[in-house]
């Protein structure tokens, strides 16, 4: 009988350690293997948006038309949803944030790179390049160094970003591209993007605003850089890549730190704060993140989509396939329940103000139009999914304080001091 019964004991402790290891959820370390092979899928999906760009960018180049001028534009937007859910990985992963200037820098000073219209201004304080022109002007001069810009090339451009360490200059990645695309979009918070003519690329004697042999070299230039550092970026996750090797190398529930902190920091200060905070309290579309093509519903429509398929451990490719594991979401779940139900029901709260957004703007009122000065409902529609980020935020960080997990979240004056942005 003692022998049954001390059977029946070890059984119930078998049972209990089960329970237990039930209750944990998926272990931190296959957490962290999905969020990698999430980001290879996501960053290998950008590489073959770009290569695609690259391939209508040859195309206009050697027959700049109209139509495909147009289709040069197309493959732009289309490249940009697969970058554009790789956001989540910013902010908590060093190797990514490292790079991440090369391929979306922004604002940009587009009068560092080609010609602008005279409402751009000649010059500006905080930038001495403002207008330096590099597609008109062979020789550029950046404090007391004089660069040889006789040749346009992936060399030139790459010692032309951030130019006298002015953020500003940008002078590589998909923003430079989306100007030599559209050109300035003039319309203000009216409709319309940007319209730059075929005819700047013509060679010979259609060559509209001069130069259209050096700005096409400029454009190809750049549009071969920027499938370069993306390829660089999916390197830092493959098998044994910077990032993920950084990633697997950590232990135990703080591990899940680099998680959290880039969808708290994606949500609150960069996407929430700078990217749409700012230019609603300025009512400015020169804040708007695809200024020049009216494409920033989509951008931060897709930053959402990215984050939440993060939480939930799901990606689906550009090609229909899906990559999915164990998930922060299932981890949360099985170690705060409570939270981790208010955080999933935020996240799909925020995926549907974001919706909204990007609906209206689908259906012809851009992005620009919404923050203007005196449209109350596309000003609210705007400011429904800030209020949604935030809250989101606010959920990630009662999460991870469950966890026991410590983050810092990026902050943004426009969220946290206002009343400096309007000083």
């Amino acid at each position: 009988m003692r022998k049954f019964m001390s059977a029946l004991a070890g059984a119930g402790l078998a049972a209990l350690a089960v329970t237990s290891a039930l209750a944990e959820g998926p272990a931190p370390k296959d957490v962290l293997k999905t969020y990698a092979d999430i980001a290879q899928a996501m960053y290998s999906d950008a590489v073959a948006g770009a290569k695609a760009l690259q391939g209508k960018v040859d195309a206009f180049l050697k027959d700049p038309t109209d139509a495909t001028l147009a289709d040069a534009r197309k493959a732009w937007i289309a490249s940009r949803p697969a970058y554009q859910q790789t956001e989540g990985y910013r902010f908590g992963n060093k190797a990514v944030d490292d790079l991440e200037g090369t391929v979306n820098a922004w604002p940009l000073d587009e009068g560092l790179i080609d010609y602008v219209d005279s409402k751009y201004g000649e010059s500006s304080d905080e930038n001495p390049y403002y207008t330096a022109n590099v597609i008109a002007n062979p020789k550029i001069k950046i404090g007391r160094k004089t660069i040889d810009a006789t040749k346009i090339d992936a060399k030139l451009l790459n010692s032309l970003q951030e130019a006298g360490e002015v953020e500003a200059n940008v002078a590589i990645g998909y923003h430079a591209i989306e100007f030599l695309l559209w050109g300035q979009d003039l319309n203000g918070t009216g409709p319309g993007a940007g319209n730059r003519p075929a005819t700047d690329y013509v060679q010979g004697s259609g060559c509209t605003h001069g130069n259209c042999d050096r700005r096409a070299a400029y454009l190809k230039a750049a549009t071969d850089l920027l499938v370069k550092d993306l390829g660089d970026m999916e390197a830092l996750w493959e098998a044994k890549g910077k990032a993920r090797t950084a990633l697997m190398k950590k232990k135990g529930a703080s591990s899940l730190a680099p998680i959290f902190t880039g969808l708290g920091s994606l949500s609150y200060g960069e996407l929430g704060g700078e990217r749409m905070k700012l230019g609603l309290i300025l009512h400015d579309p020169e804040e708007e993140h695809d200024c020049f093509s009216d494409n920033t519903h989509n951008s931060h429509y897709f930053d959402i989509v990215g984050m939440k398929a993060i939480w939930d451990g799901k990606y689906v490719r550009a090609d229909g396939s899906t990559v999915e594991g164990p998930s922060p979401k299932a981890y949360a779940e099985a170690n705060a329940p409570d939270q981790a139900k208010k955080l999933d029901e935020l996240f799909v709260a925020t995926l549907d103000k974001a919706k909204v957004m990007k609906d209206r703007a689908d259906g012809g009122e851009a992005y620009d139009q919404m923050i203007g000065e005196g449209n109350a409902e596309g000003n609210k529609v705007v400011q429904d999914v800030i209020d949604a980020l935030v809250a989101q935020t606010r959920g990630i960080e009662a999460t991870v304080a469950k966890l026991g997990v410590k983050i810092s979240v990026e902050g943004s004056d426009s969220l946290d001091a206002p009343e400096k942005v309007t000083q």
